[in-house]
């Protein structure tokens, strides 16, 4: 039976896989997104290609991080609080860009947003150092959410 951190490692790196992945399932490439009225303050859009590949790397490094530095306990609350964050995000690609449902798209950004509050409490347990280099994500998931109601707002 594999050892506890390399199964808790390897579980992180698939829901980070999973997120990778599943982020861009639902999105609609019929020009419907931009179409719509853009918040003044949007980034634009190469900070989006930018940023996401940093915060899967990182989410991949934390998870490793908190698999190999803390207790199973704590590893275990760390990726149930991920799985269900990602869940959240992934529903906030669906939401958005399916039934264009902002509401309902913002509250699950939100929910990822307050999730990695903890997620990032952990991380830090685990390393000072990854836990400093996973702030730009949730710094850019509390963004995004915002970004999302506004998006609600104008359209």
């Amino acid at each position: 039976m594999p050892d506890f951190k390399v199964f808790a490692a390897g579980l992180g790196i698939l829901i980070v896989l999973i997120y990778a992945i599943g982020s861009g399932y639902w999105v609609d490439n019929s020009g419907w997104y931009r179409s719509l009225n853009r918040p003044s303050w949007q980034p634009p859009d190469f900070v989006f290609g930018l940023i996401w590949p940093y915060n899967f790397v990182m989410l991949g490094i934390a998870s490793v991080s908190v698999a190999n530095n803390l207790s199973k306990l704590k590893s275990l609350s760390f990726l149930i609080i991920f799985a269900i964050s990602v869940i959240s995000a992934l529903l906030w690609s669906y939401f958005f860009y399916q039934p264009h449902d902002f509401t309902k798209a913002s509250a699950a950004l939100a929910t990822t947003a307050i999730l990695t509050l903890p997620l990032l409490a952990l991380t830090f347990q685990a390393s000072k150092t990854v836990g400093i280099l996973l702030i730009p994500y949730q710094v850019w998931v509390t963004l995004a959410s915002f970004l999302s109601a506004s998006y609600g707002r104008l359209n």
